[in-house]
């Protein structure tokens, strides 16, 4: 037998490296979901012996080398993000095994089944063979519900029909469990307060039948107490909107408590307005108790951003209840507000997706609950000195930004409610914002912008935001004798700067499991959908233009699909696909600049400098080198990303990857009048940029590899890439050996803020 990289003369004398375990399975009869035992089976078997790749064991090898007395830096290294302690035969306890598979095999109704082990030692190595012969499994017949006149039987009764065990099931222990679950689940939601789900019992019976089938009874323990079995219905509901965990809770006076719909709001002096809070409570006066409900509640109180701490307390005002006509509760909402007023500022690292990157500072003032109904009113400033650090002829660029930007976020839809879920409560925000950019030696760009719209949470995944109304003003000036000659020359950007006016409809959708730490396979996928001009067109009559300036009409879509794959000691596999598409239509003939997409850069193709690709196999450099950064755009973009990440000392992680991808023109670019195409400059751009159907041949691709400063989610990275495929090449010569090839700029380094994605 073949084992990697001589482990054998690691392993101390007496013991047995432990390779693993086999399992043979001999049944009677056909069992339907035989795999599915199997698998449960084989989990049992433990422990796991050590990993194998293609018959080697690299991760044991890493450890036995760090174990050395000098074992370097590599070794060191290795054994940290991959290394695996040894798993040996005196580990093993076979005995223990076998009655782990006998008492399962019960559990799943393999009544008086078989097990047995064999030891099996090749020199230094041992292995197990384990078998196990199951009977004729036990499988439902019949499932009753012992009768009684107590509330609590009518419901149950009423639930069975919708419970998941039916005729014919096999008899399974995490079956029932999972069947007792849903039934106590069923009750809560229905009045039952104090329901508990070891107060209902299961006795299966089988005197009746020769062959293998069992009648199934449920009923509840014996001596349950009244309360347990009896509904509650919600008496009283009292409200604290201004409550402090460490003050005493106001008395119930009436210079303190206002009134609505039954339901008492419990303040000194108004914080919150009831009438608004009132709005938030799922529940009501006279309603069974209903434990998802008073979840559900207390989420959408915590998400008024308002609050620091949401308690719902029940109190039982009739605990004697005997007669089964159930109990009573009293409800208290208990509400600790957040700080009413905060300034912050803040000294920031900025990145940007163009390469941008320097410091900047941020100042912000908050104001909550700013009229007394949960609103939150922000405003910030914010300044900024950005270079270029990535390698390439775009390294000496540099820009000055700033704007003010406010935000009013309010706890609901106005002005009309057309979005209501019980899970979070849906958001109005209205923000005004103003904007300029000064990039060096070329132009300056100022823009006013303002936007109405909603975001709303449907569930713990899903995340939605419409903008019925979006509006951007921008002006160029201050234009360079240099940009202009860009712009004569190119009347594709030209057009896009003069498109001052962008008013219409953003809509995004996102599911994100990312956050959930306990899935092994998240998935995260957004889509945006951008639909402008067509309020506009109608105002101006067609015309083009508004107050004087043309605006922009287009429709813009795209997706991004993420999988994550996570294994222990923090190593994930992230596969991306990116897929964006933006077609001008009526008076457009190209994209406004600001909505153009880029590839290449620290959050794209990161073995190209950025906005260096594209469109398609086109050029920059053989037609104008000062050109490149801004001509190198489209509205069809295609990319996907491969990242293995893995940690490497504390706070700092590696990351190995493989990026794909570029950006085309699609659609007529014929009404751009030909008098402005004399430059060859722009009929190589329109015809090498072309998305046609050997687009796949102009697909760039780079690999590279990373180090992550991440300390607790502020994430510092550089990655160094080079490229393996280059478009613009002549086709024979487009493949490249990554970091030793003879193609220009074979090595990219990119500085940025944040994971890529």
């Amino acid at each position: 037998m073949a084992y990697s990289c001589g482990i054998e003369k690691y392993i101390p004398e007496g013991e047995q490296l432990y390779t693993g375990a086999a399992l043979d399975i001999k049944t009677e009869s056909n069992i339907k979901d035989e795999k599915e035992v199997e698998a449960e089976l084989l989990s049992l078997i433990e422990p796991n012996p050590n990993t194998t790749f293609l018959g080697m064991k690299p991760a044991l090898f890493f450890h036995y080398k760090a174990q050395r007395e000098k074992p370097g830096f590599l070794y060191k290294f290795l054994n940290k993000s991959f290394g695996e302690e040894p798993v040996y035969f005196s580990d093993v306890n076979p005995e223990r095994v076998e009655e782990l598979i006998l008492n399962r095999l019960d559990n799943n109704g393999f009544l008086y089944s078989q097990s047995e082990s064999e030891t099996i030692i090749d020199g230094n190595f041992a292995s197990v063979n384990y078998s196990a012969s199951l009977p004729e499994p036990y499988v439902l017949e019949n499932y009753n519900l012992e009768s009684d006149s107590l509330p609590i039987y009518k419901e149950i009764e009423k639930m069975l029909p919708e419970t998941t065990l039916t005729k014919g099931d096999r008899f399974d222990l995490d079956l029932l469990k999972a069947e007792r679950a849903l039934l106590n689940n069923g009750l809560k939601q229905r009045g039952f307060y104090n329901s508990q789900e070891d107060l209902l019992i299961f006795e299966a019976d089988t005197n009746q039948y020769k062959n293998r089938k069992f009648d199934l009874f449920l009923r509840l323990k014996k001596d349950v107490p009244a309360r347990a079995s009896i509904p509650y219905t919600i008496d009283s509901i009292t409200v604290y909107p201004n409550y402090s965990i460490e003050g005493d809770t106001l008395p119930l006076t009436k210079e303190n408590v206002t009134q609505v719909d039954s339901i008492d709001f419990v303040q000194k002096e108004l914080y919150f307005k009831p009438e608004l809070l009132e709005s938030y409570l799922l529940f009501n006066e006279g309603d069974l108790y209903d434990a998802n409900t008073s979840k559900q509640t207390s989420n959408r109180l915590s998400a008024l951003g308002s609050y620091k701490y949401v308690n719902i307390q029940y109190t039982e005002l009739d605990t004697t209840a005997t007669d089964g006509n159930g109990g009573s509760l009293a409800a208290s909402i208990y509400l600790a507000p957040l700080t009413k007023r905060s300034i912050r500022a803040e000294l920031q690292a900025v990145s940007k997706s163009n390469g941008f990157t320097g410091p900047g500072i941020l100042l912000s003032h908050t104001n909550r609950n700013v009229f007394n109904g949960g609103e939150t009113f922000s405003i910030s400033a914010n300044f900024s000195y950005e270079s270029q650090l990535s390698s390439g002829s775009n390294s000496s660029l540099s820009s000055i930004a700033g704007g003010v930007s406010a935000d009013l976020v309010i706890p609901r839809s106005i002005p009309f409610s057309p979005i209501r879920f019980k899970y979070a409560v849906p958001k109005t925000k209205i923000s005004l914002g103003v904007d300029f950019l000064q990039r060096s030696q070329l132009f300056t760009l100022g823009s006013v912008n303002a936007s109405f719209g909603y975001t709303w949470k449907e569930n713990q995944y899903v995340y939605h935001t419409l903008d019925p109304i979006s509006i951007n003003y921008s002006k160029l000036s201050n234009v360079t004798d240099e940009f202009q000659t860009i712009l004569d020359d190119n009347p594709f950007l030209s057009q896009s700067f003069e498109q001052r006016f962008i008013a219409g409809l953003l809509y995004s959708f996102t599911y994100d499991e990312v956050s959930n730490l306990g899935k092994e396979t998240p998935i995260y996928f957004n889509t945006n959908f951008d639909l402008a001009g067509n309020m506009l067109n109608l105002v101006s009559g067609g015309s083009g233009t508004i107050f004087g300036s043309e605006y922009a009409q287009y429709a813009k879509v795209d997706a991004d699909v993420r999988l994550y794959l996570r294994w222990k000691k923090e190593q994930t596999l992230v596969s991306r696909v990116y897929a964006g598409w933006g077609v001008p239509y009526g008076n457009s003939t190209t994209l406004p600049f600001v909505k153009q997409f880029y590839s290449g850069g620290p959050y794209s193709v990161r073995a190209f400098n950025i906005r260096s690709l594209g469109p398609g196999n086109f050029n920059a450099e053989t037609e104008n080198s000062t050109t490149d950064y801004f001509d190198q755009s489209g509205n069809l973009k295609l990319e996907a990303n491969v990242e293995y990440r893995f940690p490497l000392f504390s706070y700092l992680k590696g990351a190995f990857f493989i990026d794909a991808g570029n950006v085309w023109l699609t659609g007529d670019y014929s009404e751009i009048e030909d008098d402005q195409l004399t430059s060859s400059f722009s009929q190589t751009l329109f015809t090498d940029g072309k998305f046609e159907k050997d687009w796949l041949t102009e697909v760039a691709a780079g690999v590279g590899f990373g180090l992550r400063l991440d300390i607790q989610s502020f994430v510092i990275r550089l990655d160094l890439a080079s490229p393996l495929r280059i478009p613009y090449l002549p086709e024979n010569e487009r493949w490249n050996t990554p970091f030793f090839g003879n193609a220009d700029n074979n090595m990219t380094l990119n500085f940025a803020i944040g994971y890529p994605f």
